[in-house]
């Protein structure tokens, strides 16, 4: 016989996630893997003392993992991409003419901007800060820029194209687990993610005029523009893939074969143009590009991409799921939220309460995935008994759990961040405008009723009755 789960049990799997992943990033420095392992274990043992079996759990693991399939299989194909965007050039002309056209006097606003522009085009935040994002940071501190604000500039960059690209891990899970298509997301999420970004430019434009400390120095500048230049043919018009997928994107076409047409043509672009071999695409698909120009830093920021790159990212994915369909499914998440969820009444408190929430587990784990994942499936049939679309609760999730998780010290973006780019997270944190402007704009939003679109699900169901009648 089953048991109703006290808040005490419930606050077991999220205290014991979060001191796992909280010692496993700062003392360990092993990532989120062990953690979440640890909190699937913490969960079941919840279950197994609320009364379910293992064949239950085992399912509620299976159906959690199962709802993020299709963005995994995205997530290969990203992977392609990446690898072939580089082989095509198209990546590095990006870079070329990004770092050609930066000037010291708007060299902040530039840093966000120009990271902004290949993070949509990667699709990762990681990828951009591990690339164009050290690249800046080399070049920033020879200008005599203080670390922490370049490296701010930098991840507001990183994060508006990871929540903005199509191509974007989190930007696909995100809709799964709200039950809305992608490319409805994505073009919702505009209206949050371009205002922080315009003003968070804004504010970097005014920082950075009394920043600079040293005089400048361009030789890296010339040094990575000339490794380019020596590795690749660089031409403007390589940038019309990009917009080529902007424009597919418009069009709503289904994402998959989308991804699949820009990954294909990035491969023959770099046969035709950049004169690859066939066998050397196909392996640049499998495992990423090799870059060889003979210069550290071009190498450092091109070694990139191909299926196998994704894997890691997959494997954390299949466990976080896997734990959310437990929390899901046990009821744990719920218990603690529902109190909170039934006194709902307003669209405002909706918005208000979703963007909490989604913080209170981007805290409790430091996992983007998560931190998405939990709230979505938590809240999306609450939105559809209001009459709001989902798209809105994606978009909250979005904002508070791929954005503000960056503003979580011990989280994975930001321990990765500050490794990566060498910056302690008290320096850069409280330059991440972007991270505190599209919660904040959300919740605005909230209170308002503008941009928050409704819909009637009533319909939805009966036709869904209606096909399981006929079947």
């Amino acid at each position: 016989m089953r048991k109703n789960i006290s808040i005490g049990l419930a606050l077991l799997p999220i205290v014991t996630l979060m001191t796992a992943g909280a010692a496993s990033i700062l003392i360990w420095k092993a990532g989120m893997f062990i953690p979440l392992i640890i909190g699937i274990i913490a969960t079941v043992l919840v279950g197994v003392i609320s009364g379910y079996k293992w064949d239950e759990l085992e399912k509620m693991m299976v159906n959690g993992v199962s709802k993020a399939l299709p963005a995994m299989f995205i997530l290969l194909v990203i992977g392609l991409i990446v690898g072939t965007w580089i082989a095509s050039g198209v990546i590095p002309s990006m870079i070329y003419y990004g770092l050609s056209f930066i000037h010291p006097s708007f060299f902040i606003p530039a840093v966000a901007l120009v990271t902004g522009v290949v993070s949509v085009t990667l699709g990762s935040s990681f990828t951009s800060i591990a690339t164009i994002g050290l690249a800046f940071m080399v070049i920033g501190e020879g200008m005599g820029f203080p670390p922490g604000l370049i490296a701010g500039a930098v991840m507001s960059g990183a994060f508006f194209g990871d929540k903005l690209s199509p191509l974007s891990d989190t930007t696909n899970i995100a809709p799964a687990m709200a039950e809305t298509d992608l490319f409805s997301h994505v073009r919702h999420m505009l209206w949050d993610t371009v205002p922080a970004f315009i003003i968070t430019l804004v504010l970097y434009g005014i920082i950075s005029n009394g920043a600079q400390q040293n005089v400048v120095d361009t030789g890296k500048i010339d040094m990575i523009l000339a490794g380019i230049q020596k590795t690749f043919f660089i031409h403007p018009l390589l940038l019309l893939l990009p917009v080529l997928t902007i424009l597919l994107m418009m069009k709503r076409l289904p994402a998959l074969p989308t991804l699949m047409i820009v990954g294909l043509l990035g491969g023959l672009v770099a046969i035709i143009i950049q004169g690859q071999s066939i066998t050397s695409v196909i392996n640049t698909m499998t495992y990423g590009f090799t870059a060889k120009s003979g210069v550290k830093e071009v190498d450092s920021l091109l070694n990139n991409g191909g299926i196998v790159s994704m894997l890691n990212t997959i494997g954390l994915l299949t466990i976080a799921t896997a734990l959310g369909g437990l929390l899901e499914g046990t009821g744990v998440f719920q218990t603690l939220i529902r109190p909170i969820i039934n006194k709902i009444k307003t669209t405002s408190s909706l918005i208000t309460t979703t963007i909490v929430s989604t913080f209170i587990v981007a805290f409790a784990s430091g996992a983007q995935f998560l931190a998405i994942i939990l709230p979505a499936r938590t809240f999306v049939q609450t939105y559809k008994d209001l009459k709001i679309d989902t798209k809105n609760l994606s978009r909250c999730v979005e904002a508070a759990g791929t954005v503000g998780i960056t503003l979580v010290p011990w989280g994975v973006p930001a321990v990765f961040a500050a490794n990566m780019l060498g910056v302690g997270v008290e320096q850069f944190i409280p330059y991440l405008f972007f991270a505190f402007l599209v919660p904040l704009i959300n919740v605005i939003y909230g209170f308002t009723g503008w941009t928050i679109t409704k819909k009637d699900y009533s319909e939805e169901q009966v036709q869904e009755t209606e096909s399981i009648g006929g079947n």
